[in-house]
């Protein structure tokens, strides 16, 4: 299992938000180079960055920034997520050097437009699972559908996707815990890798992670920016 440092942007600004609400953020910086620099030079494999204006508004707002990031850094493995919502989108980020493109909003409201990408860029793209009370939420969490995470991963399984990212609404930002019984649910109903997002707080619950064998990664925010522990013991953590 990797651990994976998150960078969210909002109006060019590394931001966290509570429960996914956009309007209960905290700002822990103002440089969003400067930080994937940091996270890069404390060994991680692979950022994940989200556009949260462009979850909203449903098209690239911060992609400028972006852009510098994957530039600055094009030896590293960048995950992006944030209004990428069509073809253009997602082929212009792949172009920019950005390693995986992250879909989720697009993976319920037009599956067969992700299947194509997903033919056409094998192993690049990243379903993004976001779900409250046991549905699937998109648009940036403020549109809820009547499906399921698990029916909705039944829909691309046997497609080439990279990975799940899963993350449980109510946990994200805090830092309360993930929720491992769902992500374990969902894991176990596919074949392909899952990554735990949300709630996050503690060493013990990415040990916990760890010890389920079958999830591949997780996605730290708030606990690594208010320094509940820092990226070298979580990595420690993982052999716990």
């Amino acid at each position: 299992m990797i651990v994976i440092p998150a960078i969210d942007l909002k109006e060019g600004k590394c931001v966290r938000l509570r429960e996914g609400k956009m309007d209960e953020e905290t700002i822990f910086s103002e440089d969003p180079l400067s930080t994937a620099g940091s996270w890069f030079s404390q060994g991680a494999e692979l950022l994940h960055i989200v556009d949260l204006d462009g979850a909203v508004q449903g098209k690239p707002i911060n992609h400028q920034i972006i852009f510098e990031i994957a530039s600055q850094f094009s030896d590293k493995q960048i995950q992006i997520g944030g209004g990428i919502r069509n073809f253009e989108s997602a082929s212009q980020y792949l172009e920019k050097g950005i390693e995986r493109i992250i879909m989720g909003t697009s993976a319920v409201e037009h599956p067969e437009m992700l299947k194509d990408f997903c033919n056409r860029y094998p192993h690049r793209l990243v379903l993004g699972i976001d779900a409250l009370d046991g549905l699937v939420k998109t648009q940036g969490w403020l549109k809820e559908s009547s499906i399921t995470p698990v029916q909705l991963v039944q829909k691309f399984e046997g497609d080439p996707i990279a990975a799940i990212i899963f993350t449980d609404i109510s946990k994200d930002g805090m830092m309360m815990g993930p929720n491992i019984t769902a992500t374990l649910e969902l894991a176990e109903q596919t074949n392909i890798p899952v990554i735990a997002s949300g709630g996050v707080s503690s060493l013990e619950h990415i040990s916990q992670l760890a010890h389920q064998k079958i999830i591949e990664g997780v996605i730290c925010g708030r606990a690594l920016y208010e320094n509940s522990f820092s990226y070298s013991e979580a990595l420690e953590a993982l052999a716990k």
